[in-house]
């Protein structure tokens, strides 16, 4: 297995309190997940986005909802892994504000592909990886070059690879596995809403596209691409 543990650093911009805020959130709800007990069932019946509910315009309020739940230690653990290494740069560049604008509207867009997959689904969709995978959307587009440091679980080492080959061989995934559930019934596999990891990852890729263009000037003063190619 591999894990991104850290990234070349935005060094100025804002303070990405809004990144570290939604990681507290998410860790704060899962808590109060864990202490409902028989309970969390229904909890996350109420408060997952049921894509089936969706287009019949019922409990609305759980697309946003459904992005600070998760279903299990290890999605939140990896969630959070994610949204730490990837979100403060975009945050210093573009801002507080529009950092928050930005990543409801990619759980949204993660939403909106999901539920296209399979609008018959009566199966709760729960956790922050659609918003999240925006933000690795629009880091690939505004950090091609920053090394991504990753650690390889068989070899308990680390390496620094690019960005680009990171976030690039990670969509592939979501492709391939997100293709291969189309189909009758067949819009989750796994347990993975693989549909709403590329939906999300195509609007952050738009829309990075727009930051890139707005901040260029930003990118260039306050990242500052380390070019170091050895192994950590």
């Amino acid at each position: 297995m591999v894990f991104p543990i850290g990234d070349d650093q935005v060094k100025g911009g804002a303070f990405p309190f809004i990144s570290y805020a939604f990681i507290a959130f998410n860790v704060l709800v899962f808590f109060y997940e864990v202490s409902l007990g028989p309970e969390l069932e229904r909890f996350i019946f109420e408060y997952g986005s049921i894509p089936q509910e969706t287009m019949n315009g019922q409990d609305l309020f759980s697309l946003f909802t459904s992005m600070f739940l998760h279903g299990g230690w290890m999605h939140l653990i990896g969630n959070m892994l994610f949204l730490w290494v990837f979100a403060d740069n975009i945050e210093q560049i573009i801002g507080n504000v529009p950092f928050v604008i930005f990543y409801i509207l990619g759980g949204l867009a993660a939403h909106a592909a999901h539920i296209m997959a399979d609008m018959d689904s009566t199966i709760p969709t729960v956790g922050a990886s659609g918003a999240i995978s925006a933000v690795l959307g629009a880091y690939l587009v505004m950090f091609p070059s920053s090394k991504i440091k990753i650690l390889v679980v068989m070899f308990f080492r680390s390496f620094r690879v690019p960005a680009l080959l990171f976030l690039g061989f990670w969509i592939v995934q979501q492709l391939i596995s997100g293709f291969a559930t189309l189909g009758p019934d067949t819009a989750e596999t796994g347990g993975v809403a693989w549909w709403a990891h590329i939906g999300g990852f195509v609007f952050g890729v738009a829309v990075g596209f727009l930051f890139k263009s707005t901040y260029r000037d930003k990118i260039d003063r306050y990242f500052h691409f380390n070019e170091r190619p050895e192994l950590v």
